[in-house]
């Protein structure tokens, strides 16, 4: 007898047994009567490159649309770059940033990276040298730990959009600066920040200067000067003299002793809820290049980055096909379908609120021209988290609705 003709029944009966099983899902994801129709109404928003996937807490799909088409994820790509950086660097960890003094009496200041080492920081750091330090001749910056200059897919050169922001190891403020016009003079637009003459001297670059963001993209080396500027400021408001200059260099060429080791105010976690609620693509791709220095070691690169989340998928989530390209979401060539979002939601489950939250919905967005998307998680008092994904890659297309119909039907 044929053993493999045997094989084809039970497959035909186990099918028809699993597509009893999801029908009776389904109609217990929508209990009210028509049942079906209710399934359809969303189905009917849907169109081939679109996707949606529901599940109940255990994993279990509730509603599924085109969930293996691997779509645009846009800013929804974020939540994997921050489970990846939660897992190489822990939810604990806080971003350095080292002070050395050679025998010169150089200042030295090497980067790691840190995504929020702002004005304020920066400040303060000041005011901790100022008790160390009464003066030094050169302020000597070093970016070493990131590769110069990274090129992020998906960002665009000259423009003011501060998602184009560029990354490096010594960055401060973003690699951005508000300003405002105001009676014909240029003003800081941020009280804390000073308007510096590097940030100056491009403003009135552009003709006529208007009021709003400029990005620090656009020269090689305005970005790391930028932060050399900026910790002069404040050294210099602290009581700390400077004799000599600010120049670029490395803490490992030179006779240094460190001083100082700063460590961010913000912990990884609370980074990541800050990530989630501004949806900022500098400081997602600067956990990811963080990350790729702590899997593979430094100088940070892209691809390093890269090579640590799609090893992550694999291993952890046994997701092969995944396409990442940069950790933001800004870069059309990130690909990723909704089903194997499904598992990413899964795995950062013990991390749901750190998203954003509006009711009962927990929600990252995704927004690019032409594309919308909203991963999370929907909590039931009764039953715990449903997980949901929604890609939406036709334009004109709306996810809240589509959504707001979702949670209707969670109990």
């Amino acid at each position: 007898m044929n053993k493999q003709a045997l094989k084809q029944p039970k497959r035909a009966l186990r099918s028809a047994f699993f597509l009893a099983i999801a029908f009776l899902a389904v109609a217990g994801f929508y209990p009210q009567s028509g049942a079906r129709e209710a399934m359809e109404s969303i189905r009917a928003e849907l169109g081939p490159n679109d996707a949606v996937l529901v599940s109940n807490p255990c994993g279990d799909i509730l509603f599924a649309h085109n969930i293996d088409k691997r779509l645009v994820p846009a800013s929804s790509l974020k939540v994997l770059t921050a489970l990846v950086a939660m897992h190489h660097l822990g939810s604990s960890y806080r971003f350095p940033t080292e002070f050395y003094l050679n025998s010169k009496n150089d200042l030295l200041i090497k980067g790691y990276g840190d995504p929020l080492l702002v004005s304020e920081a920066v400040e303060t750091i000041a005011r901790n040298l100022s008790s160390r330090l009464e003066q030094v001749r050169h302020i000597i910056l070093d970016d070493s730990y990131y590769s110069c200059p990274l090129r992020i897919p998906g960002t665009a050169a000259g423009t003011r959009q501060p998602y184009n922001a560029p990354n490096g190891a010594l960055c401060v403020n973003f690699n951005t600066v508000c300003f405002k016009i105001e009676h014909g003079e240029i003003q800081s637009a941020e009280p804390q920040t000073p308007l510096l003459p590097i940030a100056l001297s491009r403003i009135r670059a552009k003709k006529p200067p208007e009021s709003g963001r400029i990005l620090l993209s656009d020269y090689p080396g305005d970005a790391l000067r930028y932060a050399g500027e900026l910790f002069f400021y404040f050294l210099n408001q602290a009581g700390l003299k400077r004799k000599g200059e600010i120049r670029r260099g490395r803490v490992e060429s030179q006779d240094a002793r460190l001083i100082y080791r700063h460590l961010g105010k913000a912990d990884l976690s609370e980074i990541i809820a800050a990530l989630f609620e501004y949806s900022n693509n500098y400081v997602a791709n600067q956990l990811l290049l963080a990350t790729g220095a702590s899997v593979y070691g430094p100088p940070a690169t892209l691809d390093k980055g890269v090579r640590a989340m799609v090893g992550y998928c694999r291993r952890k989530l046994c997701l092969d096909d995944i396409q990442i390209v940069e950790g933001s979401g800004i870069s059309r060539k990130n690909r990723v379908s909704a089903k194997m979002f499904a598992r990413i939601l899964g795995e950062f489950k013990p991390y749901y609120d750190l998203m954003p939250r509006t009711g009962r919905l927990y929600t990252k967005t995704g927004t690019l021209d032409g594309i919308r998307t909203r991963v999370g998680y929907i909590q039931s008092e009764a039953e715990g988290l449903f997980p949901y994904t929604i890609f939406l890659n036709t334009p004109g297309k709306k996810a809240a609705p589509i959504l707001a119909e979702i949670e209707a039907r969670i109990p």
